[in-house]
């Protein structure tokens, strides 16, 4: 397996240099770009190409993609990004009903048309609001998944799990959308209370090896994307998380 790593996670630890070269280090071979990450693009290829990094995956907000595709289209071609998810919904913007969400799976569909038509793929990225259950009794990530079904997914597995949901079912049942996932852990209750309750990998309460095993088996997963949504400590969490994994695979 090769790992990525989601920029987002390093957000606080600038300069893009030097963490690209500790990444790089740390054996890294791809990260996921994500919006402050897109206003020098070609600066930025520079830094990849500099410590043997690709970014064949990135986060694209909703208003850029359907307002400024020109954009988009520039920083895909100029970053080598083949795969393009749209990673989030504010809360004052996501639907209250199922009727709701079917007018956004909608519109992820017209995203998807424009990102294939120049050559990539295009996919949701989930939290956990996707999860609980509306006042209908729809569940927001079903009905995208069956509004939109030619869009792909990128499971963000820790989320899954805040959101109420069990990501093995999700896995079982949908498994032929995921083409990436967010490889991310969570905090035993009480623990790591200044990073929102978030853990290194393979050191907190998500089961890792066995859904690593399902992903393989069940899923058109390509890319593995460590990601902590507010480390303390960026190098700790790059370092602690793929060490884990890659004992993982050699157990």
């Amino acid at each position: 397996m090769e790992f990525s790593f989601q920029l987002y996670s390093a957000r606080n630890f600038l300069p893009w240099d030097a963490v690209l070269k500790r990444i790089a280090e740390l054996g890294y071979t791809q990260v996921e770009g994500f919006g402050g990450v897109f206003e020098d693009a070609g600066s930025f290829r520079a830094l990849l190409d500099e410590n043997s990094l690709s970014m064949p995956t990135a986060h694209l907000s909703i208003d850029q993609l359907e307002s400024n595709f020109g954009h988009v289209e520039r920083v895909a071609d100029t970053l080598g990004i083949r795969s393009i998810f749209c990673p989030y919904l504010d809360a004052a913007d996501r639907p209250t009903d199922e009727a709701g969400w079917v007018s956004f799976a909608h519109r992820l569909s017209a995203i998807n048309e424009r990102v294939r038509a120049i050559g990539r793929t295009f996919g949701w990225h989930n939290h956990d609001f996707e999860f609980v259950a509306m006042a209908d009794g729809s569940i927001p990530q079903q009905t995208i998944l069956d509004a939109a079904p030619d869009i792909d997914w990128e499971a963000d597995i820790a989320w899954i799990i805040r959101g109420g949901g069990d990501p093995m079912d999700w896995i079982e049942r949908h498994g032929t959308r995921i083409t990436a996932v967010h490889v991310k852990d969570i905090a035993p209750e009480g623990e790591c209370a200044d990073e929102d309750g978030w853990a290194d990998v393979g050191h907190g309460t998500v089961d890792w090896h066995a859904l690593i095993a399902a992903l393989k088996a069940k899923t058109n997963t390509s890319f593995y994307v460590m990601e902590h949504d507010n480390p303390n400590d960026f190098d700790r969490f790059a370092s602690r998380s793929i060490a884990a994994l890659r004992k993982q695979q050699e157990a």
